[in-house]
Parts: structure tokens; sequence; C-alpha cells
């Protein structure tokens, strides 16, 4: 049998430990596949890039997710409903896409405890999935971005919106960085008062990127407040992306040990 090829897209996407995750399962659960990463700066090239490479499936990160929806030939009715999707499976020059970024979210925004309602900065496509997921089950999502324009499917879907400009603070028990910023360079996802005011009466803070300590983090740890990065988010995903590509062959709890391990989590 022929070796099967997975890989990540993104921009950047030299800082991924998804090759790292998913070839160490790979291998302890006896798949003949690999997996590596690829920088794709034009979003518009994906599907044609998949097929040139002869991928048996992909993740996709940042900014491309939105991307990836467009380019499939089928969608998973969760995929659909959010409009936003980061694993993709190929059979037969067909495109399969899939959302495992809410799920995975989910189970992090329950392991800090005690959180009834979030508030989002940035209205990207991770956004996009995991504030649905949130509201199903049970939570207050607030959506906060720096332009209007994106704002309009949050707003349509019911769920409060707002500029920073235009928004005055108050409490809210999680606050998440769901933008960028913070990836390449040092900005933070809102003004630095903005995020003062959310932070002081915040129970915890998280941020989707992982792998380096952002200014978002530090600022959240400067005010004492519990904050943690993408990880963990990463891991949850990963067994749901894992079980996807293999078509639910493996126990879902040796795929998330073997991720685990690949994280030294």
């Amino acid at each position: 049998m022929d070796r099967k090829l997975f890989a990540i897209f993104g921009d950047p996407v030299e800082h991924s430990l998804s090759p790292r995750m998913h070839n160490r399962a790979f291998r302890e659960l006896g798949e003949r596949a690999c997996y590596g990463r690829y920088r794709l700066e034009n979003g518009e090239l994906l599907r044609q890039k998949v097929l040139d490479l002869g991928l048996a499936g992909l993740n996709i990160t940042v900014p491309h997710k939105e991307y990836a929806y467009a380019a499939c030939d089928f969608l998973d009715p969760f995929a659909r409903k959010v409009g936003s999707v980061n694993t993709i499976v190929v059979h037969e020059g067909k495109l399969s896409g899939y959302n495992t970024d809410a799920p995975g979210f989910l189970r992090v925004v329950e392991s800090f405890g005690g959180v009834r309602s979030v508030v989002f900065l940035g209205a990207g496509g991770t956004a996009r999935s995991s504030a649905p997921l949130l509201r199903e089950a049970g939570y207050a999502v607030t959506v906060l971005n720096r332009s209007a324009p994106r704002l309009g499917p949050f707003a349509e879907a019911g769920f409060e919106t707002a500029t920073y400009a235009e928004f005055t603070p108050r409490a809210f028990d999680l606050v998440v960085n769901m933008s960028s910023a913070g990836l390449k360079d040092d900005s933070l996802p809102a003004p630095e008062g903005l995020l003062r005011e959310l932070l002081r009466g915040a129970r915890g803070a998280l941020d989707v990127i992982y792998g380096r300590k952002t200014p978002f983090l530090r600022l959240a740890e400067s005010l004492g407040i519990p904050a943690r990065d993408g990880l963990a988010m990463l891991l949850y995903q990963g067994v749901i992306a894992f079980e996807i590509f293999t078509e639910g062959r493996h126990d879902p709890a040796a795929v998330e040990a073997a991720l685990r391990a690949a994280l030294a989590l």
C-alpha cells in the first residue's frame, strides 16, 4: 500500500506542531502515512495545490479557513452551518470539508471551569465555527472586531457584536484572542485600554495562537489573570482530525495519548 500524504496549509506555517503530532500518531498506530507543512500565500490556489501535491488530506490554519470552505465539493453538516473548514480529506479528486476547531475549542473552555460569558476578539474562521457551538452549550458569546463588515454574519445569527471603538467594556468570564495578532509580531488584538478593562474582571484569558507568549497573554498575566495558549485546542482538534483522516480505525484514547506525547503535554 502506498504511503498517504497529509499536510497543513497556512501563512505562516513554519511554527506548526501538527506534523509532529500526526506523524507520531501515524507511526505508533501503524498507519502508512506522513504529514508535512506547506506555506500557502494565496488562499484562492488552495484546491489546486491540494490536487497538485497528491494529498490524501490536510488541515488549514490562518488565514485560509474560509478559502478552504469554498474549495470543497462536499461539506460536513457542521462545517456547512458555521461556514468554516479546517480539515479536508480527498477522495478521487473530490474535497470533503470538516471543522474540528470548534469541538476542540469547547473542550478548552470547559476546562477553565466557572465560565458562562465569553468575549471573542476577532471575527475570523475560528470564531465563526466556535460561537454557535458555545451558544448551544449554554455560553453567552459576544464578538468584537476592529472593523464592522466581518461582524455581519454574527449579528445576523443573533450574537451581540461591536467594533472595538464603539464597545463599552464590561466584565466577561473568559477573554479570547481569536485573531492572528501576536503570531508574527508584537501586536495586540485590540486597543490596550479596552483589553485591560476586559481582562480585569475575567476568570481567564485564552489565545488560539500557540508556541509563543503573545503580547495578549503577557498582558493577561501581568494583571494576574490565568492565561493559556492554544496548545490544548490544537491537541483536541487534532484528535478529531486524525479520526477523520483514518476513517475512525483507532481508539480515540490511543490517538489522544500519541498526540499528547508528541506535544509533551
